[in-house]
């Protein structure tokens, strides 16, 4: 890595939770409750994978409320959702760096899953879409992340898994880290961003 970063901005899903299936679902259900037709796996990981969640409803021609019914039926599914199992430990690696939660997911969710698998104590913050007016691909939630963290866009590593991640980190002229996806650095598993951070 050609500059020395201080801080770390990671998104939830996708990157540090494994949620993709419970999200589809709880889409799902809300869309059969208002007689639409469900969509497939293929269909949401390529349009709404890493979309802020009201954005995704009014693209599927959905109302406000049905927000209500996805994060419901999410809450119900929660002990579906595992975390990728190289996350912890590469984390502790990374204790010399400030870090932050930047995810378009509700805090209510985003915290319990941190606290649930005890990972709530590496990070510095937590920055939802409870916290912003527009979620990512918007560049607000990282603004919002360096003011509490204190520190510059320039200075700070976003590590995301999709378009949404890219765009917001490259609004503000972050450097990004793609997991699955192309970015400044792409790698294929959490776990490897140790090789790009850690020199």
């Amino acid at each position: 890595m050609k500059f020395e970063p201080t801080t770390l901005l990671f998104d939830l899903d996708g990157v540090i939770v494994n949620s993709a299936d419970v999200w589809l679902l709880s889409l799902n259900m809300a869309l059969e409750y208002f007689d639409h037709k469900p969509i497939s796996l293929d269909l949401f990981n390529e349009k709404f994978w890493g979309n802020d969640v009201n954005n995704t409803l009014e693209l599927l021609g959905l109302p406000n409320k049905a927000l209500d019914i996805v994060n419901k039926t999410y809450l119900k599914n929660i002990d579906r959702v595992k975390i990728f199992s190289d996350v912890e430990l590469t984390l502790k690696y990374l204790k010399y760096f400030k870090k932050g939660i930047i995810t378009n997911t509700p805090k209510k969710i985003a915290q319990y899953l941190l606290e649930k698998f005890n990972i709530l104590k590496y990070f510095n913050i937590i920055v939802t879409s409870d916290d912003v007016k527009y979620g990512k691909p918007n560049p607000e939630i990282i603004i919002k992340a360096c003011k509490l963290l204190d520190v510059q866009p320039k200075e700070v590593v976003i590590i995301g898994d999709t378009i949404s991640d890219i765009e917001a980190g490259k609004n503000l002229e972050c450097k990004v880290i793609g997991i699955n996806i192309n970015a400044d650095y792409k790698v294929n598993k959490f776990s490897k961003i140790l090789d790009i951070l850690i020199t």
